[in-house]
């Protein structure tokens, strides 16, 4: 696969489960997973654990509808760029949200090493 392949098989599944299996499965020991300052679950986690327990448990939790629509991909070596919009509803408000946002992933050796988020994060916060 492709790096282009890999990225986009962690967004592209059938089901959010198949897309997690994805990209657990490529990502490495120590992948670098940041979350922009100013969102609300801004910081830089290392590994699947805490990945999971700090971004996608609570977006799993606190909002009904969370989505990353993708718009399209940009691939230059080991670099891959994913934009597109955010939306959902927050759980606790009710309010529903849409972002622009765009992630960047570096693989290397088939494995992702890193992830960076650039998101509107006022925009969601703002619903919250």
């Amino acid at each position: 696969m492709t790096n282009l392949d890999i990225v986009k098989s962690t967004y592209e599944g059938k089901t959010s489960e198949e897309n997690g299996k994805n990209l657990k499965r490529y990502l490495s020991v120590d992948t670098q997973w940041t979350e922009a300052a100013g969102f609300p679950y801004a910081g830089t986690y290392q590994g699947f654990d805490e990945i999971e327990k700090n971004v996608f448990a609570r977006l799993a939790s606190e909002w009904d509808g969370y989505n990353f629509a993708v718009e399209d991909y940009v691939a230059s070596g080991d670099k891959v760029f994913a934009y597109g919009t955010y939306s959902g509803t927050y759980k606790t408000t009710g309010k529903h949200f849409k972002a622009r946002v765009a992630h960047l992933w570096t693989l290397r050796d088939s494995k992702i090493v890193s992830f960076e988020q650039f998101v509107d994060s006022k925009t969601v916060c703002d619903v919250m």
